[in-house]
């Protein structure tokens, strides 16, 4: 497998991350960036008794360690690695998809569900690098909360 991993990404506002093969295409408006919390990953590996994971394999643009990435859905929040704030939107989850039983291990696809990360939209234009970076938001984040699940509530028909 490719190493996708790279020291810094450009975003766009309303266009995603320069070339990102999804970048400004119109059914990835607001999913733009996905943002997702190690710390579910871990619990995962955890509770399916196998070693850590390669947080690379989930295909996440931003990982982070000590944010409660799940609550910032329909949220507006910033993240800073040092170049300035690049201003982002949650939108709806991440849900993973069947390939995470084959890439981490077998059960992820469905132990991912609600800690598999948020989609975002780019409200501004700036770079991300590698390494620390500061998340801000107006809503309340407990980083001790940063791996747990969220039960989705059924839609309504």
């Amino acid at each position: 497998m490719d190493d996708d991993r790279r020291a810094e990404i450009e975003v766009r506002t309303g266009y995603g991350v320069v070339g990102d093969r999804y970048a400004g295409r119109p059914a990835h408006r607001d999913a733009q960036l996905t943002v997702l919390a190690v710390e579910g990953l871990e619990a995962l590996a955890a509770e399916l008794g196998v070693p850590p994971f390669d947080p690379l394999l989930t295909r996440r643009t931003v990982v982070l360690r000590g944010a409660q990435v799940e609550a910032l859905r329909g949220q507006q929040f910033a993240l800073d690695s040092g170049t300035g704030a690049v201003r982002l939107r949650g939108g709806r989850p991440a849900n993973p998809c069947a390939w995470m039983d084959v890439v981490l291990a077998p059960g992820a696809h469905r132990g991912l569900r609600g800690r598999g990360g948020v989609r975002c939209a780019a409200l501004s234009d700036g770079v991300l690098r590698l390494g620390p970076a500061v998340l801000t938001s107006a809503v309340p984040l407990d980083p001790a909360r940063a791996g747990d699940a969220v039960t989705l509530a059924p839609r309504p028909r």
